[in-house]
């Protein structure tokens, strides 16, 4: 069918390990910006995002040929790098 658009709207939860506070405020703004950045990279839409020190919540539009476990693998393991390297 010509003209079909589908989009998938989907909110991911994930913690730090042991939730420990690990999310500082000093970098918590790039670490979002960091975050935003794979997303798109994926070509997936960041529809909100924001946290606690312990836990990150993101609200996202995602395309249906995507497929969210692989999509949140590479962000939790992104993230995680970039946060043991602040």
């Amino acid at each position: 069918m010509a003209g079909t658009f589908s989009q998938i709207y989907i909110q991911v939860v994930f913690a730090v390990q042991n939730r420990d506070c690990m999310i500082h405020s000093s970098w918590e703004e790039e670490l979002y910006k960091y975050i935003s950045g794979i997303l798109r990279n994926k070509e997936q839409k960041m529809l909100a995002i924001n946290g606690m020190q312990d836990h990150i919540h993101f609200f996202i539009g995602m395309k249906p040929s995507c497929c969210l476990s692989d999509l949140v693998r590479e962000v939790k393991k992104s993230s995680n790098d970039f946060i043991k390297e602040k």
